[in-house]
């Protein structure tokens, strides 16, 4: 068995409107059933999803909670008009984001963005994975997997890890259930996040400063499909999520 990972070189700063398939055609030789990995900013950037502070008017509550954490009650603004449920505000900003995705922030980003603004998650990461696997289809003729990430902290550990915030052709979940180990044992609880493994993995090339490099191809691991599929596929069920749950109780008593 083997694996293999690389970086698409040579791409330039994304601007609004820019076509991230041509360009990574343009820039790499792909094989079908590659899995093309692609950090969220430049999607968020190439669908011009960055928002000017400056158009931004904190509300009561987002001055009230940003006093609390000592931050930029502009930044509270944008994510709470960017979040379904907060279900931690202080120390930190937890909440559920407009597609469902859960993470400090919302996803909102001032990093490898231009001074003045934020930068979003992709508004529909689903639907822009899939956009870029169809653009890639019919300019470089290859039928790939397409995995849009992000970086999220984890409970309990240090640092951050690439996960997958939206999919194109790959199933995020491999589910092991009925088969057998290695002594005949049926297993009856392991689902894979291979998705999230997938980002993770092409996190370590694309880094998290000044890499310029975006964009990495992971081959020899075909966990393509012909499914619609999306990342949701991966979110726990609201009412089977006992953290969600936990958290919920917690803001209950402090309220």
């Amino acid at each position: 068995m083997r694996m293999e990972l690389f970086t698409v070189d040579g791409l330039p700063l994304i601007k609004e409107g820019d076509d991230l398939a041509a360009m990574i055609c343009e820039r790499t030789e792909l094989e079908d059933h590659d899995a093309v990995v692609i950090a969220s900013t430049i999607v968020a950037k190439a669908e011009g999803a960055v928002v000017l502070k400056n158009d931004v008017v904190p509300s009561e509550r987002a001055i009230s909670i940003a006093d609390r954490a000592g931050k930029d009650p502009v930044l509270i603004q944008v994510i709470l008009d960017r979040s379904v449920e907060e279900l931690v505000e202080h120390p930190l900003l937890l909440v559920e984001n407009l597609n469902g995705h859960v993470s400090i922030n919302a996803g909102i980003d001032d990093s490898n963005v231009e001074k003045d603004y934020f930068l979003e998650l992709p508004q529909d990461p689903d639907g822009s994975a899939k956009s870029i696997g169809e653009g890639i289809a019919d300019l470089c003729g290859k039928d790939v997997s397409v995995v849009i990430t992000d970086t999220n902290g984890r409970a309990f550990k240090i640092g951050q890890t690439g996960v997958a915030v939206g999919l194109y052709r790959m199933h995020p979940i491999r589910n092991w259930r009925g088969e057998n180990d290695l002594f005949g044992k049926e297993l009856e609880i392991t689902e894979e996040a291979v998705a999230d493994e997938i980002a993770s993995a092409a996190n370590l090339l694309m880094g998290e400063a000044a890499g310029a490099t975006p964009v990495v191809i992971v081959r020899g691991f075909d966990h393509h499909t012909k499914d619609d599929v999306s990342v949701k596929e991966m979110y726990r069920p609201d009412d089977g999520d006992i953290i969600r749950k936990g958290l919920r109780c917690l803001r209950q008593s402090s309220d």
